[in-house]
Parts: C-alpha cells; sequence; structure tokens
C-alpha cells in the first residue's frame, strides 16, 4: 500500500496546490493596503451582502424543503412519487438560467412590464438573488430531510402518539431531533451554495464575494480579488465547522419509516396545490420563456451569439475530458481510502473535497495566479488548465461514489483470489474493478454533468475562441440579447435533468 499512498499523496497535493498559489498571491500584497483593503465600507458591504444572502437562503430552503419532505413521507398525500419528482425537479435546472429567465420576464422594464404594464415587485439586487437560489437549492434540505425520514424508527413517533401527543408535539419533540442531521446536511449544501453562486447575483447585479471577485478580476484589481477570495474561503470554513457540530450531536437510530400517516383530509388540496405552483414557478415558467424566445428574431441579429452545435461540442468534449482525469485521479484515492483505515488515508480523501467547498470563481482566480506566473506555457494552451481546474472543483464527486464502490467489495473474495498466488495489481484489476466498475461509472457521470453548468471556471480560464453552451448564455445576457440563451439553456436542462435521475436511482439503491 506505500506506493499507492504516494500516487495519493501527490494527486491531494495536486489538487490542494491552488489554493497554496491563492495564498501566496494575497501575501505580496502591501500590509497596510491590505489592511485598508479588508477594512474598506465597500468590503464590509460585500460582507454583510454575502452572509445575508446565505443565511436567507438557507433559512428559506429549511421552510420549504423539510415540509416538502413530510408531505411526501410522512402524509396521505395521493400520488406521492409524482411529488417527489415535481418537488426535487428544480435541482435540474441552473439558478443562473433561472435569474436569466426571471430577471427577463419580471425584472425593471421586462416583458411583463413593457407589455403590460403591470408594476410587479423587482426580480433583482440581493432581493432577487435570495428569491431565485432558494428556488433551486431547497431540493438539497428537500433530499436529504425525506431521505432522514425514511430511514427514522417511527415506532418512535407512535408511542408518543399513545400519549396523547399531537402531531405538531410529536414532530417537534420526536422527529425533528431524529432528522436533524439530514436537515443540517441540505442546509450546509444551500448555504455553501448560495455564498458560492457566482451567475446569479452577477445577473441580479447583487454585490457579493462572488460577483466582485469576478469584476476585480476583469478589471485587474487581483489584489482585492485575492483578499477578498481568502475572506470567502475562511467564511466557507467557518460554515463547515457550525454544521460539524449542529448536525452529528444526535445519536440518530435506524429503523422502519413505516408507522401512522398523517392523514391530511380536506388539506390534501393546498398541499398538491402548493407543490404544483413550486413546480411551475421554478420549471414551467422558465422552459415557457425560453421556448418562446426561440421563436422570436426582435432586434439586430448578433452573428457571434448564433447557436452553432459547436459549442454543445465544446461543452461535451470538456465535460467528458473532465470526467475522465477525475476519475482517473479518484480511483488510487478512494481505493486506498476504502482498503485502509488509517489517519492518512482519511486526510488524503478529506484533502481532496477541499475544492468542492470552495467556489468556482475563488479556483478560477487561484489557477490564473498559477498559470501566469509559474506554467505560461500551459496556460496559453488553456483546455488542460481548464479541464484540471474542473478536476479540483468536481473530484469529491467521482471519490465519493467509487469509495462507497470499493467499501462494497466482500474482503473475503479478495483474499480467496489472493490464495490462488496472485499479486495486488493483479487482484485489483481481475477482481476488485470489475466490482467498482458501477461506482466508477456513476462518478464519472456526475462529474461529467456538474462541469457542463460550471459557469466561473469556464469564464476564467476558457480558451480564446472556444465557445461553451454557459459561455454563450452569458454573452447573451451581458448583450441583453435573451433569446440567444433559448437553445444552450434548453439543452443545460435537458442534460441536467439527467443527473436527477442519477439521484433518484442511487436512492432507489440505497433504500432496496
Amino acid at each position: 500500500m506505500i506506493g499507492l499512498a504516494v500516487v495519493s499523496s501527490i494527486l491531494a497535493f495536486l489538487v490542494v496546490s491552488p489554493m497554496f498559489w491563492l495564498v501566496w498571491q494575497a501575501s505580496t500584497v502591501d500590509p497596510l493596503r491590505a489592511y485598508e483593503l479588508i477594512v474598506s465600507s465597500q468590503t464590509a458591504r460585500i460582507t454583510a451582502n454575502s452572509i445575508g444572502l446565505m443565511l436567507f437562503v438557507t433559512l428559506f430552503s429549511i421552510l420549504l424543503g423539510v415540509p416538502l419532505a413530510v408531505l411526501t413521507t410522512r402524509t396521505d398525500l395521493p400520488y406521492p412519487r409524482f411529488w417527489t419528482i415535481v418537488a426535487a425537479l428544480p435541482l435540474v435546472i441552473p439558478s443562473y438560467i433561472g435569474a436569466i429567465a426571471f430577471v427577463s420576464m419580471f425584472g425593471s422594464g421586462g416583458e411583463i412590464d413593457s407589455l403590460f404594464g403591470v408594476t410587479l415587485p423587482r426580480v433583482d439586487g440581493l432581493r432577487g438573488a435570495v428569491f431565485i437560489i432558494t428556488l433551486y437549492t431547497y431540493p438539497y434540505v428537500f433530499l436529504t430531510t425525506r431521505a432522514a425520514l425514511l430511514s427514522m424508527d417511527s415506532s418512535i413517533v407512535d408511542a408518543a402518539r399513545t400519549l396523547n401527543a399531537g402531531w405538531f408535539e410529536a414532530f417537534r419533540r420526536v422527529t425533528l431531533p431524529q432528522i436533524r442531521p439530514g436537515i443540517a446536511a441540505g442546509a450546509l449544501l444551500a448555504g455553501l451554495y448560495a455564498i458560492s453562486d457566482f451567475g446569479t447575483p452577477a445577473f441580479m447585479q447583487a454585490s457579493v464575494f462572488t460577483s466582485t471577485i469576478y469584476w476585480e478580476f476583469s478589471g485587474f484589481g487581483v489584489e482585492y480579488a485575492a483578499l477578498l477570495a481568502l475572506q470567502l474561503i475562511a467564511i466557507a470554513a467557518v460554515v463547515l465547522v457550525i454544521e460539524a457540530g449542529i448536525g452529528r450531536d444526535e445519536d440518530v437510530s435506524g429503523g422502519t419509516s413505516s408507522g401512522t400517516t398523517i392523514r391530511l383530509g380536506y388539506w390534501k388540496w393546498p398541499a398538491m396545490g402548493f407543490i404544483s405552483t413550486i413546480g411551475i414557478v421554478t420549471l414551467v415558467v422558465p422552459v415557457a420563456i425560453f421556448t418562446n424566445w426561440l421563436f422570436r428574431s426582435e432586434g439586430d441579429p448578433i452573428p457571434s451569439l448564433e447557436f452553432q452545435w459547436e459549442f454543445a461540442y465544446n461543452s461535451v468534449r470538456l465535460a467528458l475530458l473532465a470526467a475522465l482525469v477525475a476519475c482517473a485521479f479518484a480511483l488510487p484515492i478512494a481505493y486506498y481510502s476504502g482498503r485502509t483505515n488509517s489517519l492518512i488515508s482519511r486526510v488524503l480523501e478529506r484533502a481532496t473535497y477541499i475544492g468542492f467547498a470552495v467556489p468556482g470563481v475563488v479556483i478560477g482566480l487561484a489557477l490564473v495566479f498559477l498559470g501566469t506566473r509559474t506554467l505560461p506555457s500551459f496556460y496559453r494552451q488553456g483546455v488542460w488548465l481548464l479541464v484540471f481546474a474542473y478536476v479540483v472543483r468536481f473530484l469529491p464527486q467521482a471519490v465519493g461514489t467509487i469509495r462507497s464502490s470499493v467499501l462494497q467489495v466482500d474482503d473475503k473474495t479478495i483474499e480467496a483470489a489472493r490464495t490462488l498466488n496472485a499479486g495486488r495489481f493483479e487482484v485489483f484489476r481481475r477482481v476488485t474493478l470489475p466490482l467498482i466498475v458501477p461506482g466508477v461509472i456513476v462518478g464519472g457521470v456526475l462529474v461529467f454533468l456538474t462541469t457542463m453548468k460550471e459557469l466561473p471556471v469556464t469564464l476564467m480560464l476558457g480558451p480564446i475562441g472556444m465557445d461553451t453552451l454557459v459561455i454563450i448564455i452569458w454573452d447573451a445576457q451581458d448583450a441583453l440579447a435573451y433569446r440567444y440563451a433559448a437553445i444552450p439553456s434548453l439543452l443545460l436542462i435537458l442534460i441536467s435533468g439527467f443527473s436527477m435521475l442519477v439521484l433518484l436511482r442511487q436512492e432507489n439503491d440505497n433504500l432496496s
């Protein structure tokens, strides 16, 4: 295992190396200048906006996700499987695509305003960003809470009901403590997504860390961008520490999910209307808007934004390369972590998660510093540095799925192969690898799909002349030529739909 540990250490170091370059760049700033930038009123406003965005999105995601999870698992809601899919599907649409749709339709001077003269609440700024990101991140809380509800022992709730406790009292005193780790896990994902999201705040003109870092980087304010990036990393680290304290201090007992079902009675109609409204707002409205743009040709044509299949080809090519490299990186790390329980293996595995917790705009900035200052020829070639950035960002998806597959391999099977005088590599090639191939495939698919949607990394490191679907969407929004974003957005929604199939397939496999 020594050779495997060395290989895993090298790969883990490569993944975390961009953060070292970011710290180095920030350390080159004059201390007095750094102090002025950090304590400036602009920094204070950006910090307050970013933390407020994260807190409100997390709160509203909990207020939406938890009731929806209860409705689809603990009540007699008709067709629960259908409503589960409707409640989870908003995760399919990247939030920045939803932002484009709502800004163009309901924003100040939007189509509703210009066509009907109806003044609606403005869907922009910080409040608009909170609204849009919540709509497309609450499924994190919904899915993790639903999984906790399905796995908890409902006999405890039944026992509480026999003591004349109402269903709300039983939920507050019995069910909630049991599912709190699931809620906390979903809230963590929603909060980290909110504070790391770049596209939605940028489209909404909200002054937060991610959008400001990008604009400063574009305006050659690299010193300020580096300092802001370190502050953003610090906030994300604090969130992880808080979640570890909240979500893991309960000894949650497992059991069967069968138990007394809450009878909704007349309230089943408002419940179905509630879920239907969310589905219409998050899914039907954006798809309808983009479909409508397909048949409109207002304004002067912009040839550079006209859809070409080359954009889709470039996106697929980059995502495929990222998936292949990520699986190649993940395989030794996941195998070493799954076959040994040492401190070194755990540290190496957790090191790969740093890129997933760090916002994409920060990773892009760090790799720009690394490429321009140390590897200029590598930076000019573009494609491989961009692929490496995708790997740093999404490697945990491959590591997690492959490691889970490794843990399911029976030790007796491996020992039986070893008794036939087969070496470690031969046993891995002929026995272990065929057993963990499904996990490798799932990990590669998840990396592929998330890479297709990644916006800030693609903008900051994309080679000149290699336009992708997300770059065309960004350019169309920047030019206020929304109709050119229609086909790329619909394609991304279609492709992203496969990620939901993967998630639901995993849930079914875990429950079966």
